[in-house]
């Protein structure tokens, strides 16, 4: 029942099953804790019906966004407890002046890595960062990721289905890396480094 719980094809019959309503519900919940990313789900009902693609990444986006939402605080108040338990305050919160630096950063690019996404979305709220950043670059960077594999589909069709779903971690490791360049050069432009 696992086996065929975690394949590909017992995905695309429950995202045309339940369709939008499925899609939101995975989307919210592997914010938090699910292990199937909404891409599977996005990417089977936008290979079904092309014309809705940019529909589905809405929803993806908005529920993917209340999900972290979520994350954050179970993050923030069941593992910001542990995490003072475990590591001491103080260092917690030498970690947090870290994250804070970077944490625009880390989120944007989280929607890009093959990490996921509950990793981020749970530890912004263990480091307490600002939840209205959270809720601002989940939106643009989980926003990107959907809105680019819809638009796949709206404007090339199904017949990108398999190409995408055996290289999507690759195409977004590349679109995170991508990002986080240009992050650092605007940073050092920012600070006169680069002439």
């Amino acid at each position: 029942m696992v086996k065929e719980i975690l394949s590909l094809s017992f995905w695309k019959a429950f995202a045309l099953k339940y369709g939008t309503l499925g899609l939101a519900v995975n989307a919210f919940l592997e914010a938090i804790f699910f292990p199937v990313p909404p891409d599977v789900l996005l990417i089977a009902l936008s290979a079904a019906e092309p014309e809705k693609a940019f529909l589905y990444a809405s929803i993806a986006t908005l529920f993917s966004t209340l999900g972290g939402v979520g994350g954050y605080y179970l993050g923030y108040f069941g593992g910001k407890p542990l995490a003072f338990r475990l590591f001491g305050e103080e260092k917690v919160k030498k970690v947090h002046r870290l994250y804070e630096s970077y944490e625009s950063l880390v989120i944007l690019l989280a929607g890009f890595t093959p990490i996921p996404y509950k990793v981020f979305t749970v530890t912004s709220g263990i480091l307490f960062a600002s939840l209205s950043k959270l809720i601002l670059f989940s939106i643009l960077g989980r926003g990107t990721r959907f809105f680019l594999e819809a638009a796949l589909f709206y404007f090339f069709g199904p017949q990108l289905r398999e190409l995408i779903l055996k290289n999507l971690n690759i195409i977004f490791s590349i679109a995170g890396l991508i990002i986080l360049i240009s992050f650092l050069i605007y940073r050092r432009l920012r600070k006169g480094v680069l002439p």
